[in-house]
């Protein structure tokens, strides 16, 4: 049975900065990436992933939410990576990535995950915009 695959992007405390890691295990994890740095969301999705039987490829960002040449680069990889099922951007709330990222989840046919905290921002910022 095939696995399905989740991407992300988050903080970690070793790997290369906007490069792919293919991860399937939680020793991998460990080994690759390391530890979360404080108040980081992105490994702790990559595990949850992984304990619910997916594959991740993990995407290294100098700082969640904030490192846009390391979102650019990971989301030009997705648009011709091997398909996906999810991609989870904790903390992201710029609005010229979040575009491009719904662009990715239609080429995959794929969803976004979001934290409660996450959609609460965007929502928010959708809606200040649409009254001005």
């Amino acid at each position: 049975m095939k696995r399905h695959t989740i991407a992300l992007f988050g903080e970690a405390e070793k790997g290369q900065l906007r490069t792919p890691h293919h991860l399937e295990t939680l020793p991998q994890v460990v080994h690759v990436l390391g530890h979360p740095p404080e108040d980081s969301e992105g490994l702790f999705f990559a595990i949850q992933a992984i304990l619910y039987n997916r594959n991740v490829i993990f995407f290294r960002v100098e700082s969640e939410g904030l490192s846009e040449k390391d979102y650019w680069a990971g989301c030009q990889y997705l648009k011709t990576a091997p398909p996906i099922s999810a991609l989870c951007m904790p903390g992201m709330s710029q609005e010229m990535i979040l575009l491009e990222v719904d662009k990715i989840c239609d080429i995959h046919k794929s969803i976004l995950i979001t934290s409660q905290k996450d959609l609460y921002d965007h929502l928010t910022s959708q809606s200040v915009r649409r009254v001005h």
